[in-house]
C-alpha cells in the first residue's frame, strides 16, 4: 500500500462547504466536478438515495481521470433533508425556500450524507452514510422570510446552512454535526483510513 504522503484526495464536488471541511484534514486535495445524472426512482429509500448518488459522483470521476497521472482517492458525497418521508432537496427560488423552511419550524428533520471513497486507479470503492436529527424551533412568519431572503439557503437542501445565519434557526442536533453540513467527517476519516490515507 503506498503512504498517505503519495496520496490525495480528489474531491467530486464543487460546494464550497465540503471543500472547507476537507481542507480541514490537512491532506493534499483537488477539486473535480463530477456532473453526475443525479434523478433517482421515486421509490428510493433515504439511505438508497445518497448512497448511489455519492457513488455516481465518484464513478463520474473516476471515468473522466487518466489513472497513471492520479493517486488518490475520489471523494463523492451527497446530502438530503427528510422531513416525514418527503425528500427535499434545493429549492428553486426564495418562495420555495420560505415554504420548505415553514414545513421544517418547530420540530424534528432528518439529514441524510452519503460517502464513497474510491481508489483512482484500482477503481476499488467503499460507500456508506450517516444520518443526523435535526430540529429547527419555531419562527414567526416574519423570521421565515426574512431567512429565506437572505439566500444562504438556496444552494442547498432543505433551504438552510446550519453553518451560517441557518445556526440560529437550529435548536438541536442528534448526530454528526458536519453531517448537516455536507460531509461526516468522522466517517470519511475512517474510509480514508482503508485505503491507506490516515488523518490522525
Amino acid at each position: 500500500m503506498e503512504s498517505s504522503a503519495a496520496r490525495h484526495i480528489i474531491l467530486a464536488s464543487t460546494s464550497p462547504r465540503r471543500s472547507e471541511l476537507v481542507s480541514s484534514l490537512h491532506i493534499p486535495f483537488e477539486v473535480v466536478p463530477s456532473h453526475a445524472d443525479e434523478t433517482t426512482p421515486e421509490n428510493w429509500t433515504p439511505e438508497q438515495i445518497v448512497t448511489e448518488l455519492a457513488k455516481r459522483k465518484a464513478d463520474a470521476v473516476y471515468r473522466s481521470l487518466n489513472p497513471s497521472g492520479r493517486q488518490g482517492v475520489i471523494v463523492g458525497s451527497d446530502t438530503i433533508v427528510v422531513r416525514d418521508n418527503t425528500v427535499l432537496g434545493k429549492p428553486k427560488d426564495e418562495q420555495e425556500a420560505a415554504s420548505m423552511i415553514r414545513s421544517l419550524q418547530g420540530r424534528s428533520h432528518k439529514v441524510y450524507t452519503g460517502v464513497a471513497c474510491m481508489d483512482s486507479v484500482t477503481g476499488e470503492t467503499r460507500v456508506d452514510y450517516r444520518m443526523t436529527v435535526v430540529t429547527m424551533r419555531s419562527l414567526t412568519e416574519e423570521q421565515i422570510v426574512a431567512y429565506a431572503s437572505s439566500g444562504e439557503g438556496l444552494d442547498k437542501a432543505g433551504a438552510y446552512g446550519i453553518q451560517g445565519l441557518g445556526a440560529t434557526i437550529v435548536s438541536g442536533i442528534e448526530g454528526c454535526y458536519f453531517n448537516v453540513v455536507g460531509l461526516p467527517l468522522s466517517l470519511l476519516a475512517e474510509m480514508l483510513a482503508s485505503f491507506g490515507i490516515t488523518v490522525i
